[in-house]
């Protein structure tokens, strides 16, 4: 009873999240903005092969290292196929960095991650059985709806947009944290389970080595290296759910898949900080001016 209520509440809390994170750019940010980087070529195919190329390839080599159930190692590989996600701009406000270069990254990866994972959800998991549809459609309504209504109301109403500005924001730092307590809560024997066995080991590696990935990729604009690579060390959970729930509906691929969730949570959002904290050290007077790290 309770584990349906925590798993009830943590869905809900991801849409909360993912709509007011999406909303929260629109407003703050204008169009021009936010496509702006897509109109470099060579960024937008070294973000595409660090995602789709890079990443697949380390979990690949991640699964050979550690030893790891079958249905775990295919929960790994689903989650390393899968990019974009409305947590990188929460990320990377944390992180001081490239907001408008953030939202960008994130509307590459998500179509990318639509097209991408149908074609290679049967490699993974020969198992799987998933629609483009059924990946694209939540991602639509929960991420690119709310973007495009945020956007529009600067575009169109921009004193309005000033005055709601911060409250999606407020509403999406709560939402994170329920998620973070209910997904916990819900998957508690789980997260235990792998931790016992050791192949909390993967994830953890996984997310470590996309962040490094993305870091060294990353360097194209300013402050890139910071927002390509919390971009590529976060995984499009909710993509990843969506396979591993419909397509396959191996419980233990669930698991690893909310596992590695947590991972995330617990990796990136330290380093986050930790980036902020450098960035603010990194700005001291120069010849009378600011330097930006």
């Amino acid at each position: 009873m309770m584990g349906g209520f925590l798993q009830a509440l943590s869905s809900l809390a991801i849409v909360v999240f993912s709509v007011c994170t999406m909303l929260a750019v629109g407003l703050g940010h204008t169009l021009r903005e936010i496509l702006g980087p897509m109109l470099d070529w060579r960024g937008v195919v070294r973000a595409l092969v660090v995602n789709f190329v890079l990443v697949p390839l380390l979990a690949y080599g991640v699964v050979q290292v550690v030893p790891l159930d079958r249905s775990y190692a295919t929960g790994l590989l689903l989650i390393a196929t899968a990019a974009g996600a409305p947590f990188l701009m929460r990320l990377t406000a944390a992180a001081g960095g490239n907001m408008p270069l953030s939202a960008s990254l994130t509307m590459l990866l998500v179509p990318a991650t639509v097209l991408f994972m149908p074609l290679v959800a049967p490699l993974v998991a020969p198992d799987a059985r998933v629609s483009p549809a059924a990946i694209a459609l939540p991602l639509l309504w929960t991420m690119m709806l709310p973007l495009g209504a945020g956007l529009y109301v600067r575009a169109r109403h921009q004193r309005l947009a000033e005055r709601l500005g911060p409250w999606p924001g407020k509403l999406a730092r709560v939402a994170l944290a329920v998620l973070a307590v209910a997904t916990l809560g819900a998957n508690f024997e789980g997260v235990v389970r792998i931790i016992n066995t050791g192949a909390i080991l993967a994830p953890l590696l996984l997310i470590l080595g996309a962040f490094g990935i993305g870091w060294v990729f990353g360097r194209e604009y300013r402050g890139g290296h910071v927002v390509l690579g919390l971009g590529t060390g976060q995984r499009n959970i909710a993509a990843a759910m969506v396979v591993a729930t419909q397509g396959v509906g191996d419980p233990n691929i669930v698991v690893m898949v909310v596992v590695s969730s947590l991972v995330e949570f617990a990796v990136l959002f330290p380093i986050a900080w930790l980036l902020a904290r450098r960035g603010r050290r990194q700005r001291p007077l120069r010849h009378g001016r600011m330097v930006r790290a």
